[in-house]
């Protein structure tokens, strides 16, 4: 009898494992008022919502409640008491995305300590590389260990040793007792974790986030994104990312919502398998991706595929477009790709954000989908209009409204605030504006002012709504005039053969001291002749643009650089070109 009783609750637990957590359930949704995130978790536990792994083809691997995370997160958070973590120590966790990982970073928290979300290696850079990567950041946040994935223990095992600090796989971690240990009552405006920025043009900062900043912003998705009782989120965005961390992990955690997960490398392999799961998930109805996820979706499908057959988007009620320059041109592909799917232009919901404000500083209001306005390049780069040639525009999307709390101001170079139409450098103000950078009082004292966070970016306001033109930093200034890297960029990838992130412009200084644009290409053709063609037709594009000559270089696939988030680092592409590390293939005379 009682090995009978044993078998049937093992069937129940595999049951359940294998059945999705609900969208709907009795627990009342609260828009993230809770003080802490260790209390919005101990809320979202009372419900039977939670979050669920998907293997690469999209099945089901294991449904996680948000129940079990917290018994596993406290498990693991008086591991780490019993270990001798204090409160405000940091913990360095390798951001797979897996329960194990969840259970460790809540389990941080509740502890006290700040967990801070690191990199999994990627399939360029090879293992020096990333132990160096790794290295940088450990010795930046000073953790007392670092925890890692088994399959990656060599390399995190050898960053952790460089460091100084103590490390562990998830499973060595999981494996030391339990000893009941008590745990602290952390206060609102402790820091609950550091976010390592990927910004473009500078080395990562570790963006110190406090409960207080973090709820609140969580509060803006809520609200901002109108969720509904029914809502389901599905993900593959890395959690080492703030877009993927705070929206599609800690978000669905304090708003309650059932989210289900793709790895990241999973997505980069068969990218429309993020498409078949949500098709198959019956009341999927938000997701978010950059610009190029979008775009790698709407390449992979033939005008002649049955897209009607195989995906069923017509659920999809926010599909969130942030994390780089949102490109008309590329959503506009994938409505006409996925249009026979049910999927609608009105389902778009730009954004923009960034880490320092926790995630959010304003979002569409859903159902506006993409507005664009026109605008003229010199109006975009300050210059004065060149009447001898026609006059040239650039599409500029529509970013959205402030999220809840936040405020912001377009500002000019003598720091005074500038009317609607008026480009200027974006800043904000609000209760989830980064607490600091970590230990670093000079690079926080630069950005932040009297409360106000100089976002580096560029941008005007119209009518409450704000656009975002690009990155002030990534500006190329020859001869006066000024242009945007990403105009450069987009050119060339209007070129047959060419992808977003295939190519990166900026600007270098000739031997005769002036200044020109440079753009390193990826080329895969291996023919001299066809090498040659390719980079006339480029310099000829660009010439077009800018109204110049400039340096290209043609350099071997997978070379271009990118942020731990995946997008090209325009500043160390630079570098690693100046200082001959990228090595451009030599071209016929």
């Amino acid at each position: 009898m009682t090995e009978q009783t044993g078998n049937t609750h093992d069937r129940m637990e595999h049951d359940a494992a294998s059945k999705p957590t609900p969208n709907r359930c009795a627990l009342p949704r609260r828009f993230s008022d809770f003080a802490t995130f260790g209390e919005a978790l101990d809320y979202a536990a009372q419900g039977a919502r939670g979050l669920n792994f998907h293997d690469p083809r999209g099945q089901l691997v294991r449904a996680y409640p948000f129940a079990e995370l917290r018994e596993d997160a406290l498990a693991m958070a008086r591991r780490f008491v019993g270990a001798g973590v204090k409160p405000g120590e940091r913990i360095a966790l390798v951001a797979q995305t897996c329960p194990e990982f969840a259970a460790l970073f809540c389990g941080a928290i509740y502890a006290g300590a700040q967990p801070v979300p690191l990199p999994l290696p990627t399939s360029f850079g090879g293992k020096d590389s990333y132990i160096d990567q790794l290295s940088v950041q450990l010795q930046s946040s000073e953790p007392l260990m670092l925890l890692f994935p088994s399959e990656i223990a060599e390399m995190s095992g050898a960053a952790a040793a460089r460091q100084g600090c103590e490390g562990l796989s998830f499973e060595d971690f999981a494996a030391l007792p339990d000893d009941g240990a008590a745990l602290p009552s952390p206060d609102p405006d402790d820091i609950c974790y550091l976010q390592y920025s990927s910004g473009s043009t500078r080395f990562p900062h570790g963006v110190a986030v406090t409960h207080r900043a973090l709820l609140n912003n969580l509060r803006g998705h809520g609200i901002g994104m109108e969720l509904v009782e029914t809502d389901r989120c599905v993900s593959w965005l890395p959690w080492y990312h703030d877009m993927g961390l705070v929206g599609c992990l800690l978000s669905p955690i304090a708003n309650q919502v059932s989210t289900d997960y793709l790895k990241t490398e999973d997505f980069a392999r068969r990218p429309l398998a993020w498409l078949d799961l949500i098709s198959r998930n019956e009341g999927t109805t938000l997701s978010y991706s950059p610009t190029f996820g979008y775009d790698i979706c709407a390449r992979r499908i033939s005008s002649q595929s049955p897209v009607g057959e195989r995906f069923d988007l017509s659920r999809w009620r926010l599909a969130g477009n942030g994390a780089d320059m949102i490109r008309p041109d590329v959503m506009q592909n994938f409505v006409n790709a996925f249009a026979d799917a049910g999927f609608k232009a009105s389902a778009f919901l730009p954004s923009y954000g960034l880490a320092e404000a926790t995630l959010a500083v304003t979002l569409m209001p859903p159902g506006e989908g993409i507005r664009v306005e026109l605008v003229e390049e010199e109006r975009l780069s300050g210059s004065p209009r060149d009447l001898s040639r026609p006059a040239r525009y650039r599409a500029i999307v529509n970013c959205g409204k402030p999220v809840l709390d936040m405020e912001v101001e377009i500002r000019g170079e003598d720091g005074h605030r500038r009317g609607d139409h008026i480009i200027g450098k974006v800043w904000c103000k609000g209760p989830s504006v980064m607490h600091s950078y970590y230990r670093d009082p000079e690079a926080t004292a630069a950005c932040l002012v009297d409360g106000w966070l100089d976002t580096g970016d560029m941008g005007y306001m119209a009518e409450g709504y704000l656009f975002i033109v690009g990155r002030a930093k990534d500006m190329i200034i020859i001869n006066g005039k000024n242009h945007w890297p990403q105009d450069i960029e987009w050119a060339v990838e209007q070129l047959p053969g060419f992808h977003q992130g295939d190519i990166a412009a900026f600007s270098v200084e000739t031997e005769n001291g002036e200044e020109v644009p440079a753009v390193l290409v990826h080329c895969r053709v291996s023919d001299p002749e066809e090498r040659l063609r390719l980079h006339n037709q480029i310099r000829e594009k660009v010439r077009s643009i800018t109204g110049m000559n400039c340096l290209v270089e043609l350099v071997p696939p997978r070379t271009l650089p990118r942020t731990s988030s995946g997008k090209l680092s325009r500043a160390k592409a630079k570098k690693l070109y100046l200082s001959g590390e990228i090595e451009p293939f030599k071209l016929a005379a």
